[in-house]
């Protein structure tokens, strides 16, 4: 009878460490084509059994994180996203370059289109906040959650957009994941500000691009904060050539030295590999997934410590 009694005590206590046992809150920053090494990451937790308790995400981190807010399973995002980046949708989002490019054909009839178009692309620059409008990114948003509410996902997804032009960040957790999404990605400059509910909004990485403080806002007690930071940091050995390339380099210092700050908010930090990748350049997704996986795997005995596993 006493063995028996102490086999039922400690059940007990199993039963109240294991409900007691803390779970994480995943905060995927914004970073462009980098975000791919979200998808990586994903991969990894998956395969060590671990899932979150709610996701945070920023920009392209907004829009894998409510992918698999919405699936729950990271191979059907995978899925979702490579069809996508073969489609016609994709090239839609093509961006004339900014810099000039080298001309396989030196006629002087495609020099004189390459200046025609620059000239079109500087005007708008001059006389435009955006060079696209929103509805295109809202309607590529739409292939990828459709109808979907915040409310139907198999898991809590926050997303954070920035007020236009108050400029403060807001984060979403109610309605339609398209808007909110959409608002999240809206890269200033490129798209035109996204309004949900008669606010005008950019892109989340205005104001936190690491969206680990806003996690850990999140968080229940006991919870920790798993933050992926996929942004670009400078290399020493390239330098700025041009105007625009100088303003480029510029926002890129200062985004690198505010998520420096967003550290402390993060219980365990994940940086892939991948902060010298342009923000533009999806071509190749497997290179930049298999980062983050990579990156994940390594941090993997200090989450489960974290969570006491």
């Amino acid at each position: 009878m006493k063995r028996l009694q102490q086999w039922y005590q400690g059940l007990i206590t199993f039963k109240k460490s294991a409900t007691h046992s803390p779970g994480f809150v995943l905060a995927l920053g914004g970073g462009g084509s980098r975000g791919l090494a979200h998808l990586g990451v994903l991969e990894a937790l998956e395969k060590h059994g671990l899932r979150p308790d709610a996701i945070v995400g920023t920009s392209i981190g907004a829009l894998f994180g409510a992918l698999y807010a919405i699936h729950g399973d990271v191979l059907e995002v995978r899925k979702r996203v490579e069809h996508f980046l073969n489609s016609e949708s994709f090239s839609q989002l093509s961006l004339p370059p900014l810099t000039e490019a080298k001309l396989e054909d030196d006629s002087w009839m495609a020099k004189l289109g390459a200046a025609a178009r620059h000239t079109l692309l500087y005007t708008k620059a001059a006389t435009d906040i955006a060079l696209m409008d929103a509805a295109v990114l809202e309607g590529i948003i739409a292939e990828f959650c459709h109808d979907t509410h915040f409310a139907d996902t198999v898991i809590p997804l926050y997303i954070t957009g920035v007020s236009f032009p108050a400029g403060k960040c807001h984060v979403f957790h109610e309605g339609a994941l398209t808007s909110a999404v959409s608002a999240s990605m809206a890269i200033p400059g490129v798209f035109s500000p996204v309004v949900v509910d008669g606010v005008r909004y950019v892109d989340g990485g205005v104001a936190a691009e690491l969206p680990s403080l806003e996690a850990k806002n999140i968080a229940q007690h006991q919870q920790i904060v798993v933050a992926v930071n996929v942004g670009a940091y400078p290399e020493p050995e390239s330098e700025p050539e041009h105007i625009i390339s100088m303003l480029d380099w510029t926002t890129m210092v200062k985004s690198y030295h505010l998520r420096q700050f967003k550290y402390d908010y993060a219980d365990v930090m994940i940086t892939p590999l991948v902060g010298t990748t342009q923000w533009h350049d999806f071509s190749h997704p497997e290179e930049e997934i298999r980062k983050g996986f990579d990156a994940t795997e390594a941090q993997i005995p200090q989450l489960l410590a974290k969570l006491g596993r």
